[in-house]
């Protein structure tokens, strides 16, 4: 470890800012490992290890503690919870890491932050843990949401808003896939791209590939130090992408010299899928509302070479009358409660709340709605989102249908035979983490009729 970064302090500074500010943790930890790029690698891992787990395991935490404390983790000061916490995770689920090192460097930075009188209070929690772990009493299973809660470190109401809509074995497989470290997905661009040379390439670099399901061209990525410094990633040849959202873009059916236009578009990915499937003919307008996401669209497209890829800054709630009735496929990636992502994005469960999903719905509804009279006659519109509730995805869908000229259309010519079923045929498809080997996604396929009758 570095002799001058005291690492466990800086993992304490970054828990606090998310805490405090409510900033995105993959945000605070990103801009504080590229402060201290100097750091080694290990030393980086180690940062990002404890950083994400005390954020993914929060609740299980403040159980734990809860038992073995005299003041309740909530009522702690925030100082003191955060580096309990993530002195409990190291203790737990970081075995290479000695249990006395974890006691006495939590002691230092409690007196350190000028917490002296709490000294012997937070050695005497931790030492306590220690030697106590096994009388821990955990909830059943028969009390379902709050064994779901503590077990996955889900917030109640969550796991509550789940098992309305899924079997508790759905559910449990939702929450532990989420907690489960999940390899980079790549796509190997197809237009003037050799598969095999690419493979070929990372392979020689040492990059441990294995193919991804659903999907051609799809594969996993390990064992790699800085992805965007890979020969393939420089090149072109590769974006990262899950394959759930591949396949919204598969299920599009884009023919060479379509017009297509993606309303949310950043970081761009399901716009450079469309664009590559169109073999460098026709035309994709990648859409978002603020300059920082069109840059990262931009820099994606040029990195790739899509010269049929145009970038612009708009507003999807927004009507663009020069846009009416123009193309040929629609893409809605709309704004979402990201439910879908836990597993990457470790805080989105601590951010969200039921008010806050019905504003999304709102926002949803409001972007399809110009959305819908962007689409010719007989066009498509593709509406996705990465969530997994009905409220955000199906209920929106038959609002839609109900409102404005469009019909649903089977997905199943466009789908694997291992994806296709009853919802498939009927023209949406709702993927489950820990059911199916990606992101929670919804994606639906809406063909425009004709005639426009509201």
């Amino acid at each position: 470890m570095a002799n001058k970064i005291n690492l466990r302090e800086l993992v304490l500074n970054i828990l606090l800012e998310i805490d405090k500010e409510g900033q995105y943790s993959h945000l605070v930890l990103r801009n504080t490992l590229e402060k201290y790029q100097y750091l080694e690698k290990k030393e980086r891992a180690f940062i990002t290890r404890i950083c994400e787990g005390t954020l993914e395991y929060r609740i299980r935490l403040d159980y734990i503690l809860d038992q073995f404390s005299t003041v309740p983790a909530d009522k702690m000061k925030p100082v003191i919870r955060e580096l309990l916490r993530s002195s409990v995770y190291q203790l737990l689920y970081m075995d290479h890491v000695p249990d006395s090192a974890v006691c006495n460097e939590a002691v230092k930075l409690a007196r350190k932050r000028g917490f002296y009188n709490l000294t012997g209070f937070v050695n005497g929690v931790l030492r306590r843990i220690v030697r106590e772990y096994g009388s821990i009493h955990f909830p059943e299973k028969n009390s379902p949401v709050e064994y779901l809660s503590v077990i996955y470190s889900m917030p109640v109401w969550l796991v509550e808003r789940f098992l309305k809509e899924y079997d508790f074995a759905t559910t449990e497989k939702m929450l532990e896939s989420f907690l489960e470290t999940q390899p980079a997905t790549i796509r190997i661009r197809e237009y003037q791209t050799e598969e095999e040379a690419v493979l070929e390439s990372l392979k020689e670099e040492k990059v441990t590939v294995e193919k991804a399901p659903y999907v051609d061209r799809a594969y996993y990525v390990k064992n790699y130090d800085y992805l965007p410094a890979l020969t393939a990633f420089r090149r072109g040849s590769i974006q990262v992408q899950d394959v759930s959202s591949m396949l919204a873009g598969e299920i599009a059916g884009v023919k060479e010299g379509d017009y297509v236009i993606d309303l949310c578009a950043a970081p761009g990915g399901k716009a450079l899928y469309l664009a590559d499937k169109l073999h460098g003919t026709g035309r994709v307008d990648a859409r978002d509302l603020s300059q920082t996401k069109t840059d990262l669209i931009r820099d994606n497209a040029l990195r790739q070479n899509f010269l049929n890829v145009v970038v612009t800054e708009k507003d999807a709630t927004q009507l663009d009358r020069e846009s009416l009735e123009k193309a040929d496929i629609v893409l809605a990636d709309v704004p979402c409660s990201g439910l879908g992502v836990m597993g990457k994005k470790k805080d989105i469960k601590y951010k969200l709340n039921p008010g806050k999903i019905r504003d999304l719905v709102g926002l949803q509804r409001k972007i399809l709605e110009q959305a819908s009279t962007y689409v010719k006659p007989g066009g498509t519109l593709i509406y996705s989102t990465c969530t997994i509730g009905k409220e955000e995805n199906l209920e929106n869908i038959q609002w839609f249908t109900e409102h404005y000229p469009y019909e649903l259309e089977s997905l199943d010519p466009y789908l694997c035979e291992e994806l296709r079923g009853e919802t498939t045929a009927r023209g949406y498809l709702q993927l489950l983490p820990g059911i199916h080997k990606c992101d929670g996604f919804f994606m639906a396929r809406l063909k425009r009729k004709n005639e426009w009758n509201s």
